[in-house]
């Protein structure tokens, strides 16, 4: 599994290289400081997956993500960051990033989210979805809103935003997997969402959910 990292402070940078390259199935083949070199090796290289940094300088990681969607590139972007606030993690899903992570995550957990987003799964930090969640009781039964879910779509949503399959969605909630489904497609359109991602950052977006910054949670995996 091939991998690329951009991040302008170059103790993270390497120390970062080091850890992934510890493990056996994860390869480092390029690092970049800044979102123009880090554009140019993915042009190059085209890995698996882009490890890239929310805060670099002149253009941002999500400037670069947005970029190399534009591209259509393959490469998955994880995007790493030290900011969990609604704005960040809005564009990053709006974008269709391949995962959210804090730099506030154990090396474990990058790992593990370096080989989830390289298969295609959608990961978001533990931390910035449990926040989600918490909002969850409120927006659906505090709040009228223009998209009015029920009270299951909402935990279907919740477990969407923590990059389950519509399988572990079923076994979690102790549904069918057809019923899931339903459930699922009804959210795509209730959101007016073309895929599972878009449904999550357009509940974002709406305010039908949270990243947590109202309850003055502190920004940072």
């Amino acid at each position: 599994m091939s991998i690329v990292i951009v991040e302008d402070h170059a103790l993270v940078r390497e120390g970062t290289a080091q850890l992934l390259e510890a493990v056996p199935d994860l390869h480092v083949v390029g690092t970049a400081e800044s979102a123009e070199e880090g554009i140019e090796l993915v042009d190059r290289l085209s890995p698996d997956v882009a490890l890239v940094d929310v805060n670099l300088p002149r253009m941002s990681g999500l400037e670069l993500a947005r970029e190399l969607a534009r591209r259509h590139a393959p490469t998955r972007v994880l995007i790493v960051s030290a900011f969990d606030d609604h704005a960040y993690v809005n564009e990053a899903l709006e974008i269709g990033v391949g995962g959210y992570l804090l730099k506030t995550s154990s090396g474990q957990e990058l790992v593990d989210a370096v080989r989830l987003v390289s298969a295609g799964v959608f990961v978001l930090d533990g931390a910035v979805s449990s926040r989600l969640s918490r909002r969850w009781q409120g927006a659906v039964s505090g709040h009228h809103t223009s998209t009015s879910l029920t009270a299951r779509e909402a935990e279907v949503l919740t477990l969407l935003s923590r990059g389950c399959s519509n399988k572990e969605i079923a076994a979690e909630l102790s549904l069918g997997l057809r019923t899931v489904e339903t459930h699922v497609s009804s959210l795509l359109s209730k959101l007016g969402a073309p895929s599972r991602t878009g449904a999550v950052a357009n509940a974002l977006r709406r305010r039908l959910i949270t990243s947590g910054d109202d309850d003055g949670a502190r920004a940072g995996t």
